[in-house]
């Protein structure tokens, strides 16, 4: 979802107001000046980015509800395992998705694994995803667990695997537990489109859905916007303004 630059720095500019007679207790002030510096600079770079919110847990673990990534274009032909927003081939709507499959490849999914080009895709253990089930966003939407359904304040579990494309792109992936499309159909990507995946495979809406289902279905090429490639900052509460829900650590911190 893309997110008017003048809205973020209306949003900022209210998160200091509230920070400076707090700073004591939540210890942003340094954090606010360090914002409203990068907005600055960030407003004198306005036509090399487009700003966008990340509404949907559709791709935890890289990116979190209410992470801000800048979205640059794309300047060299997209590769698999590259994290690009594209707009949805039959709404006005801006989704994220990691690039999984080009022009002629044939894709499937047998058993939860990735098979491309007739292909197993590498997976290896990589322990838990562990977050708190609580309200996350605007939205307000609770995340889904595979430890089961836990209490609000309580640790929320997902399987966590580092998957490896054929190209040696790697990246974590999420999930829960068995479900319809772990087992599909082959996929033939048709020409001058592509076929994109959620890392959080069990609560994403993506390519492996067609459009008359209420999926995405195969991307025209055209309908890219651009590459995210780091997080700008982030924030778990329902408002920017909301300082004691940033996330320090996300600030600056590059998708993989």
């Amino acid at each position: 979802m893309a997110v008017p630059l003048l809205h973020l720095g209306l949003s900022l500019v209210l998160a200091l107001r509230r920070s400076a007679k707090e700073d004591q207790i939540l210890h942003v002030g340094l954090w606010g000046k360090r914002l409203v510096y990068v907005f600055a600079m960030l407003v004198a770079s306005r036509g090399l980015w487009e700003p966008y919110w990340i509404p949907s847990g559709a791709m935890k673990p890289a990116l979190l509800v209410g992470d801000y990534v800048p979205v640059t274009p794309v300047w060299a032909t997209p590769q698999r395992g590259d994290v690009l927003v594209y707009r949805h081939p039959a709404q006005e709507v801006d989704f994220v998705g990691r690039l999984i499959g080009l022009p002629g490849d044939e894709l499937q999914i047998k058993a939860g694994v990735l098979h491309l080009n007739g292909v197993s895709v590498i997976l290896r253990d990589a322990g838990v995803f562990a977050e708190l089930m609580e309200p996350q966003g605007p939205q307000a939407r609770f995340p889904r667990c595979v430890n089961g359904a836990v209490g609000i304040g309580a640790i929320c579990e997902k399987t966590r695997q580092i998957e490896t494309l054929p190209n040696g792109a790697s990246y974590a992936v999420l999930d829960i537990r068995r479900q319809t499309l772990d087992q599909t159909g082959i996929y033939q990507v048709p020409e001058e489109h592509y076929f994109f995946l959620g890392d959080n495979r069990d609560n994403s809406m993506d390519s492996r859905m067609a459009v008359s289902v209420g999926g995405v279905g195969f991307v025209p090429i055209e309908n890219v916007v651009g590459r995210a490639d780091r997080v700008l900052f982030s924030a778990a509460g329902r408002s920017l303004a909301h300082v004691w829900t940033w996330r320090g650590d996300r600030f600056f911190k590059a998708i993989h």
